[in-house]
């Protein structure tokens, strides 16, 4: 098996809405305004209609549950639900409280999208195993997705 890029999703945030300490860790939920991906094989932007409701733990990790909705350039409709991991060391705080940026591989941030469609042109990715990585921008995150492929 080996990974082949997929697409690289950059979604566009509102500032988080800070839910305060709960009895998992503290809950934030960031609302996708917006965004836009390309790949190889599909291309298009992000409906302003998702977001993540991302917890804090009390190690310094943060648990991403996001929900987002593609449309291609053609298009089509694309679910995308994925969970993950974002440890939030000292550039990830500096990017998120400052306005500035991270690069990939400066921190563990690592998710598994999961893609949903009715669409024929797009059916193939309801079988595909993803996974990803991202980096903080401003006011946004980006990710690099790869499909794990047979071969």
């Amino acid at each position: 098996m080996k990974l082949e890029p997929l697409m690289t999703v950059h979604a566009d945030l509102k500032p988080p809405l800070d839910l305060g300490l709960g009895p998992y860790g503290t809950r934030l939920v960031f609302d996708v305004t917006g965004g836009y991906f390309a790949g190889t094989r599909l291309r298009g932007t992000l409906l302003p209609s998702g977001g993540d409701w991302l917890l804090l733990d009390a190690e310094g990790a943060g648990h991403l549950d996001v929900r987002i909705t593609l449309v291609t350039e053609d298009g089509a409709r694309i679910f995308v639900q994925y969970y993950g991991v974002i440890v939030m060391n000292e550039a990830v705080t500096r990017a998120l409280t400052q306005g500035g940026e991270t690069t990939y591989g400066e921190t563990y941030f690592m998710t598994q999208p999961r893609y949903e469609t009715g669409d024929a042109r797009y059916k193939w990715l309801n079988r595909v195993i993803a996974v990803a990585e991202g980096r903080v921008v401003s006011s946004a995150v980006e990710y690099q997705v790869f499909e794990l492929v047979h071969g």
